[in-house]
């Protein structure tokens, strides 16, 4: 096991989560035999057959199983975005959380068709829901930090408090959900520019190799953003522990997702890791608590530039690659029945001694 804690800061020490290792070699061999007697060839079930194998290791089980699975959608705006990193306006964000809570975006339309709970995060969302007609929305969690994050061109994006707060307020929404698989997906105009600063700097990278179009930036807009995220990196140029990091570069919405992530490995939950913005949350989570990406699965390649730098950075080799780049949760939620499918061939499948079939000469 493997434990992590922050450095004393001012006004509180935050504990990261214990993060169980998966490890273990016994249970390692017999998933593979039992997933190497069922009546096929030796993986003639492709990737199929190594999901199987690491849902088996994430859950400590000869016969996962997923269980309530959930989708949490965290909501924030970047204070960022006042200088023109994105093809549209910050009111978008809030605007996107009245759709998902009608149930009109293409994240609503996934879970229902897969039947997987959704609830909206909002972690910063720079508008007041108490005083619009979705207040009291049974889908709707209110762990608004502050009305968006700060411009991190001229401070922080988030005071250590601040961070502090998302990280644990993502730790809580956890703790309070049912189920054994989580999907973080992300709402943010914005959130681009935020999680390649956090590429950037983790992962020791040029902002070029970092950047994309985002909604849709034009070249002009994408040199743009370009030159305003190099000077990002510049004002924070001494921030360098993971933690710095985050506060200086990151967003609400991305904090709260790293303090979710981490908070579900230690429980043992499967992570059904979606695209750029969510794999960003799951590097600063992986950096604060060693481990966390032992329970990732990634359910698809992002046409973001950034992601394969992401990816690579996290060992990842994801399900799908499907050329998306919505955000939200969509490429996992998309992914999700791989998972399904990947238990119930461990699960269901006969063997050869069961089925009375001849294994293959020796």
């Amino acid at each position: 096991m493997t434990c992590t804690r922050f450095r004393i800061l001012p006004l509180n020490i935050f504990n990261a989560p214990i993060i169980p290792n998966i490890e273990n070699n016994a249970l390692r061999q017999q998933l593979e035999q039992i997933i190497d007697q069922k009546t096929k060839p030796i993986g003639a079930l492709g990737r199929l057959e190594t999901l199987a194998l690491q849902l088996g290791m994430i859950q400590g089980t000869l016969t996962p199983k997923i269980e309530q699975p959930q989708i949490r959608v965290f909501a924030a705006d970047h204070g960022l975005t006042k200088h023109g990193t994105s093809a549209y306006p910050s009111a978008v964000t809030a605007q996107m959380v009245y759709n998902f809570l009608q149930g009109g975006a293409a994240i609503n339309v996934l879970a229902r068709q897969h039947n997987i709970e959704l609830k909206v995060v909002d972690a910063g969302v720079d508008a007041d829901f108490s005083n619009s007609p979705f207040k009291d929305h049974p889908q709707l969690l209110d762990y608004k930090i502050r009305h968006g994050s700060r411009d991190a061109l001229t401070e922080a994006a988030m005071t250590e408090v601040e961070c502090l707060a998302a990280l644990e307020s993502g730790m809580n929404v956890v703790k309070n959900m049912a189920g054994n698989l989580l999907i973080v997906g992300e709402m943010g105009i914005g959130n681009t520019s935020a999680a390649s600063l956090l590429l950037a700097r983790l992962g020791d990278l040029s902002i070029a190799d970092c950047i994309g179009r985002g909604t849709g930036l034009d070249d002009a807009g994408l040199q743009h953003k370009a030159n305003i995220l190099t000077q990002v990196l510049e004002r924070h140029r001494e921030a360098q522990v993971p933690f710095d990091v985050l506060a200086a570069l990151g967003g609400l919405e991305i904090a709260m997702m790293a303090g979710a992530l981490m908070q579900a490995a230690s429980e043992r939950r499967i992570l059904l890791i979606d695209g750029f913005i969510a794999s960003s949350a799951l590097l600063v989570a992986e950096r604060l608590a060693p481990g966390v990406a032992q329970y990732a699965i990634f359910a698809h390649h992002s046409v973001e530039p950034g992601h394969a730098h992401l990816l690579k950075l996290l060992n990842a080799k994801p399900l799908l690659d499907m050329g998306m780049r919505l955000g939200e949760g969509s490429g996992a939620a998309l992914a999700y029945p791989l998972l399904q499918s990947a238990c119930a061939i461990i699960n269901e499948m006969a063997s050869f001694s069961d089925a009375g079939i001849s294994e293959q000469s020796k």
